[in-house]
């Protein structure tokens, strides 16, 4: 286990490093206009990595972090995006026999947004390297969002579909309903809930589900520090101690 964790937090040092490194590389080429479009990089610690409910680290801390470019194509608020995310994972309880510790995401997309209406449509590609490839991690799913702010609060409605989902469970759907509330200067409360829909049940190794959570997010010396709480209707012999957790998350975006 300790040589699991020097791993992990190696894999994230380094994502730690690449995103400084293309922040830094950003701002020489904003200040220079040799490039168009911007470049962006953050990094986060969390007490567990929690994917839809679930848990992808075996109860442990990891270390996430990636890079984003986006380009404006238009007045209209009409952008290009591209970017990618990785994390420190770990699929099982006692050893990480299949070869999976890390999760790289390659995603890209056009958004925008007229007033308080906004829109997003994309693709993410989700891929474990070191992973046996037999165990057919990887997969993509096309993603859709709409979203309204209230002034009070906003509201986003998404979609996520995969052709092939995880492990080859087959087609997956992800209907989700997100609220963000400001709470006072620096405070944002947060809640969504989502349910995932999978067609090989027994391949995936869990049910469809439903997924929920509630948090509050606080800007702290240029840091955001997150508190969540995430759960699902499964019972406790479908989803083991692989669902239910307070979770700590501390980001920083340059």
């Amino acid at each position: 286990m300790i040589f699991t964790t020097v791993k992990k937090i190696g894999l994230g040092l380094a994502i730690i490093l690449v995103g400084a490194s293309v922040a830094q590389a950003a701002e020489e080429n904003k200040n220079k206009n040799s490039f168009p479009g911007e470049f962006s990089a953050n990094v986060s610690f969390v007490s567990e990595y929690y994917f839809r409910g679930i848990s992808q680290n075996d109860d442990a801390p990891a270390l996430q972090g990636g890079f984003d470019y986006s380009l404006p194509l238009g007045k209209d608020g009409t952008s290009f995006y591209a970017g990618v995310w990785g994390s420190s994972v770990d699929f099982n309880e006692n050893a990480s026999s299949d070869g999976a510790s890390l999760e790289a995401d390659i995603y890209a997309g056009f958004s925008g947004s007229d007033g308080k209406f906004g829109w997003d449509i994309g693709a993410i590609y989700y891929s474990y390297p070191g992973a046996a490839s037999n165990l057919n991690y990887d997969f993509w799913e096309a993603a859709l969002s709409l979203s309204y702010d209230f002034g009070a609060a906003s509201l986003a409605l998404s979609g996520n579909y995969s052709p092939e989902y995880f492990g080859k469970s087959g087609e997956a759907y992800y209907p989700k309903l997100a609220l963000d509330i400001p709470a006072g200067e620096g405070v944002t409360l947060s809640a969504h809930v989502g349910k995932q829909y999978i067609e090989k049940n027994a391949v995936f190794g869990f049910p469809d589900y439903v997924d929920w959570s509630i948090g509050a997010t606080v800007a702290l010396a240029g840091f955001d520090v997150n508190l969540t709480y995430s759960d699902t209707d499964m019972s406790a012999s479908e989803c083991s101690d692989a669902c239910g957790a307070l979770l700590l998350s501390v980001s920083r975006s340059f």
